[in-house]
């Protein structure tokens, strides 16, 4: 019989096609759009399909030319909410390429919030100019938001709200939001306030929808609902409201009086920003950086910590030298100081790592950052020994086989190295959690002076552990040379 027909029933290999979706490319439609429609009816009937975010993506490839077409043709309403998903730059830049009234017209149109921080990309006469010419209410809100410092809360809040009073029915609270509603599209929470204008409560839109007409709205009004004063430290209340899954947290002033809001949109905008701040202190710079700065400014960015940094350093190269005489008689010692430097560093930049993160918490008690620390000094102990043991027997090897000394002085040189690693670590371990606790009790930011301060400190503690051990150890005990 044929082998071939052994085997009544055939494997069949079956190849598919992989299926690739990928996203259209939205932004060569539009510009396609605007370059080839030059009826305003028939343009604004086409960008309607499209997101406003796709439409500004578009921007930066028009023409001056085109944009000013696109600018004449566009609504203020449509052209607001274009302009609202760019950054503050392109916003001052496109809005510069527009006549005063167009500028005006969009700013009132805009989230007051939005329009303060767009306001403060243009120079102070336009700036000046531009208030003046705006809607009295418009102002009088800028102005409330302009009153608070950058790093305060109330400096971030959009007015973008509705507010009800608490002794109505149902019924009347749904008159007020439909008010309202055109003027104010954060709708899904409606705030109350008393008989005295005083914050409340929250109604959530659901529970208004579902309640009966001639049910008393406070039987529906969750008067517990979180809420933060417009002074507060940005920093403390992203750390307060970031559990909460809610879509605004009300602002009040000192007299307990709705001021505004802050959308779960700008408490992403806030955090990426104060993620963003503290990296860059980590890094030893005085803000964050972006691409589109100048030589100057990078450099007055990050100067400041690098002279601090060169001031510490040489405080470290005294150190060093205090050593001199034990490099003079055992030169092998300097071939392995990076690596004693750099895994103490190593060390300490994971420890103060996890304080930072940990610190973030105001809540965090006594017991617990004393447990942090001692968390920290049990990981550097078992890091350190591990670290240790292999570079003894590891390094005491390479000694004996590249370096002219015999088995016990390699391994005795590698267990100096060895033991150095272990307390470095250790003490690092500690320096990088207990001196960003130092700080935060006293009242510095620990990202800022942290970092460039257990550099030298870890510096300082493995040049002092290495020759130390080596000058005791080898030099005076066993007589290495």
């Amino acid at each position: 019989m044929d082998e071939n027909n052994t085997n009544p029933v055939q494997e069949t290999e079956v190849v598919q096609e992989e299926i690739v979706h990928s996203r259209p490319h939205y932004e060569d439609q539009i510009l396609k759009l605007i370059r080839s429609i030059n009826s305003p009816k028939l343009l604004r009937e086409k960008l309607d399909d499209y997101h406003a975010n796709d439409i500004a993506d578009a921007f930066e490839s028009l023409t001056p030319f085109e944009r000013e077409k696109l600018y004449k043709m566009l609504d203020t309403e449509r052209l607001t909410e274009i302009i609202e998903y760019m950054d503050e730059e392109d916003q001052a830049r496109f809005l510069n390429e527009m006549n005063i009234r167009k500028i005006i017209a969009i700013l009132n149109e805009m989230e007051t919030d939005k329009a303060a921080d767009l306001l403060k990309e243009f120079d102070k006469e336009k700036r000046e100019i531009i208030l003046e010419l705006l809607e009295p209410e418009v102002r009088k809100q800028i102005a409330v938001i302009f009153s608070y410092d950058e790093d305060e809360i109330g400096s971030k809040m959009t007015t973008n709200y509705i507010e009800v009073p608490k002794g109505v029915t149902v019924r009347q609270a749904m008159k007020d939001l439909i008010a309202q509603a055109p003027e104010n599209d954060n709708i899904t929470t409606i705030y109350v306030h008393d008989e005295n204008g005083m914050y409340y409560g929250a109604v959530n839109l659901k529970d208004l929808i579902i309640s009966r007409a001639d049910t008393a709205l406070e039987e529906i009004i969750a008067t517990s609902y979180p809420y933060v004063y417009a002074n507060e430290p940005i920093d403390k209340v992203v750390e307060e409201l970031k559990d909460y899954n809610e879509d605004s947290i009300p602002v009040l002033n000192n007299d307990n009086l709705l001021l505004g809001v802050i959308t779960s949109q700008d408490l992403l905008e806030v955090m990426d920003e104060e993620m963003g701040e503290d990296y860059a202190k980590l890094a030893g710079l005085v803000a964050e950086e972006d691409l589109e700065e100048t030589l100057f400014q990078s450099l007055k960015k990050r100067l400041p910590w690098l002279l601090v940094l060169l001031v510490l350093g040489l405080l470290v190269s005294t150190v060093v030298s205090l050593f001199e005489g034990v490099v003079a008689k055992l030169t092998i010692v300097m071939a392995f100081q990076s690596l004693i430097l750099g895994m103490a560093g190593n060390a300490g930049t994971q420890s103060l790592a996890v304080a930072i993160r940990v610190l973030m918490d105001d809540s965090l008690t006594r017991k617990q950052k004393l447990y942090l620390v001692w968390k920290e000094v049990r990981v550097g102990f078992v890091n350190g020994l591990l670290i240790g043991l292999l570079a003894f027997a590891f390094l005491g090897l390479y000694i004996h086989l590249v370096k002219p000394y015999g088995w016990s002085e390699s391994y005795a040189i590698s267990l100096c190295i060895g033991i150095a690693l272990w307390l470095s670590m250790i003490i690092s371990s500690l320096t990088g959690t207990a001196i960003p606790l130092f700080f935060k009790r006293i009242g510095v930011d620990p990202a800022v002076a942290s970092g460039p301060l257990i550099t030298t400190v870890n510096d300082m503690v493995g040049v002092i552990t290495y020759y130390g051990l080596a000058w005791i150890f080898l030099i005076q005990i066993l007589h290495i040379s």
